[in-house]
Parts: C-alpha cells; sequence; structure tokens
C-alpha cells in the first residue's frame, strides 16, 4: 500500500469521524434551539458536517484513484 493509499484512509476516517461529530451536535439543546428559530444548525455543526463530508469524499477518491499507474 502506497502513501497517497494511506493518506486517503486516515482522510476517510477523519471525514466520517467528523460527520458523526457533526451528527450528534446536531441533536444538542443549542442546535434544536437554532434550528427552530432559525431553520439552520449553529455554524460549528455545519462546519463539522460539511468538512466531515468533503474529507470522507476527499479519502475516498484518494484511495480509489491514488497510485494508479504506478509499479513499486
Amino acid at each position: 500500500m502506497n502513501s497517497q493509499r494511506i493518506f486517503g484512509a486516515v482522510l476517510l476516517v477523519v471525514g466520517v469521524v467528523l460527520f458523526i461529530i457533526g451528527m450528534n451536535s446536531s441533536h444538542s439543546m443549542a442546535d434544536q434551539v437554532s434550528n427552530t428559530f432559525t431553520g439552520r444548525f449553529t455554524e460549528a455543526t455545519t462546519w463539522y458536517i460539511v468538512g466531515g463530508i468533503a474529507a470522507g469524499l476527499l479519502g475516498l477518491l484518494t484511495m480509489l484513484v491514488g497510485g494508479r499507474g504506478r509499479t513499486a
């Protein structure tokens, strides 16, 4: 396994963890009140969810594509 695929796996795990943290924090009292009055989650929760999705997709893409065309 080359270093690009390892980096992709780490990025995928970090993305999943960030997404889970964001989803858990979306159920907090502060986020429920914010969602009730503004129709949105707090800014921090939104960044955790969006960042987790972006990191997860980038990690998955890096794992799948990373290292193709190289011979070790």
